[in-house]
């Protein structure tokens, strides 16, 4: 993959994930404010997430780890591929069938087993109900993330991208709906999940066969190519789906305080806008270029891949994460502080998001990192490197919480994500030049984090200045944009002026994406 074609891919997956957050925050800000923390919105936070964890087992985390990398090479070799594609099909098909009978069955331990503290009340009662109704779309969220890692690694980014789209909308449609009819919300928002999963797999599916990959189900069978997939999948599914088993430690922990559970679920959106509009798109993109460069023996063009990746993703990711930590009570009370939800949540949400905000970098350098080890085939080193982090993790979460309640989670997370970055830096460090990022990204990356504390210092100041206004409630949307407004404007000119980050640089790859 050419270098234009590398940011062109990048601009299109940012741009459909940028979309797909704002319209998570949106549902968020609809959620809080027509359920509001409490006993609902523990529920399908803790039954939502049940799915949601999995999928990062069988679809980002398997898939995008070790079938992307196996694809992109048969692609590349013209080694049939789109049988390849079939056989992975319909084992996963079949598995997922399988694992899907079985969590609708014993669901009620399962719910034990990730929220022990909703036991013997109303939440666990629930959480059952609505882990029932939402699981099966573990089903077709992942078959859809082979079709995404099948159009990604052929250069489709745009349906794949645009495809998580379908879920905000239908939720948000579902609840305004329900509101609107004077309906049961919580019913509502529950049965539309796994609707719009079947509507991704659709579009994703149709997106393949016009771009000439027509991929069909057969009958499972256990091949020897299916043996090697399998082989390289089950420690890559938990190397990439570590940040969900965190969150997951911490919902059990959040689960025996109040409310807990929905404040890390607010708080956990507000930072994954910026983890996904950078992180995931740099991923998504970075991997399949690094596979057909390794395997064509580049490693100057893959250390030039990592190097920009890495650049181009804390030249947005530390902003973001000083805002986070400078403004979050801004934030947070502007966008969520509203009908159910009130003062004090408001408050607890905005520590929360600081705390995650300090963990931000690691999190997207976990996304830019990994790439390394599985383009070459190594997911056994990011497994080992997840069981540590998720210990660290445990340790933190289960040791602070009796001292300093349930922020301990989000301190956990945020520590153990830091760890997680340090451990694929030093095994990454058998891997030669490749691994290591260019004299650019060095010069760069101390003036980034110039300009953007020079930004976050922006903000105090201008967050001082705005808060009569952000405290109105007719004004306080106008002035919470204005405050965005300036830290942006302030970050990219201060960022031009230390050699941060060239605005020409990003026009000069606009022009080349429309050409």
């Amino acid at each position: 993959m050419k270098p234009i074609r590398l940011m062109s891919g990048f601009l299109t997956v940012g741009f459909w994930t940028l979309a797909s957050r704002v319209l998570g925050v949106l549902r968020e800000v609809i959620l809080l404010a027509y359920i509001g923390p409490g006993p609902v919105l523990d529920a399908f936070v803790a039954a939502f997430r049940l799915p949601n964890m999995f999928r990062r087992f069988f679809a980002e985390g398997a898939f995008n780890a070790a079938f992307v990398p196996m694809f992109s090479k048969r692609l590349e070799a013209d080694d049939d591929p789109i049988g390849f594609c079939r056989e992975a099909l319909s084992g996963l098909a079949f598995v997922l069938m399988l694992f899907c009978a079985l969590a609708l069955l014993f669901m009620p331990a399962l719910v034990w087993a990730t929220a022990s503290g909703f036991a013997g009340s109303e939440r666990f009662d629930l959480t059952v109900e609505f882990g029932r109704v939402v699981f099966p779309y573990i089903f077709f969220i992942s078959l859809a993330a082979l079709f995404s890692g099948v159009l990604n690694a052929a250069g489709h980014f745009a349906a794949a991208a645009a495809a998580p789209v379908l879920l905000n909308i239908g939720v948000i449609g579902a609840m305004i709906g329900a509101a609107l009819l004077d309906g049961p919300i919580a019913t509502a928002l529950v049965w539309a999940v796994p609707f719009t999963g079947a509507a991704q797999l659709g579009l994703v599916w149709r997106a393949a066969d016009k771009a000439g990959l027509r991929i069909r189900p057969q009958r499972p069978r256990w091949t020897p190519q299916m043996k090697a997939l399998v082989k390289v999948a089950v420690p890559a599914a938990l190397a990439g789906g570590v940040m969900q088993i965190n969150l997951l430690v911490g919902q059990q922990v959040a689960s025996h305080f109040d409310k807990a559970v929905g404040w890390l679920y607010a708080a956990d959106r507000l930072y994954q806008l910026p983890l996904g509009v950078v992180g995931i798109a740099v991923g998504i993109v970075l991997l399949p270029d690094l596979s057909r460069r390794l395997q064509a023996g580049d490693d100057a063009g893959g250390r030039e891949a990592l190097s920009r990746a890495a650049e181009i993703s804390l030249a947005l990711t530390i902003p973001a994460a000083v805002a986070l930590v400078v403004i979050p009570l801004s934030l947070v009370s502007v966008l969520f502080e509203r009908g159910a939800t009130g003062t004090a949540d408001t408050a607890a949400m905005a520590q929360a998001v600081a705390v995650y905000g300090l963990g931000l970098p690691a999190f997207v350098m976990q996304k830019v990192l990994q790439p390394l080890f599985f383009a070459r085939g190594d997911t056994k080193s990011p497994f080992r490197f997840a069981v540590i982090a998720v210990i660290i993790n445990a340790v933190i979460a289960f040791g602070l919480s009796p001292s300093i309640g349930w922020i301990a989670c989000a301190w956990a997370t945020t520590i153990a994500g830091w760890g997680m970055v340090a451990l694929l830096i030093l095994g990454s460090r058998s891997f030669g030049e490749v691994a290591r990022f260019d004299a650019r990204y060095h010069k760069r990356i101390w003036r980034i984090l110039i300009a953007a504390f020079a930004m976050g210092a922006l903000l105090y100041g201008a967050q001082l200045v705005l808060a009569p206004l952000l405290a109105m409630s007719g004004l306080r949307y106008g002035a919470l944009v204005v405050l965005i407004a300036v830290g942006i404007i302030g970050y990219f000119a201060i960022a031009q002026m230390v050699g941060a980050l060239h605005l020409s640089e990003v026009k000069g790859a606009m022009r080349r994406r429309k050409g």
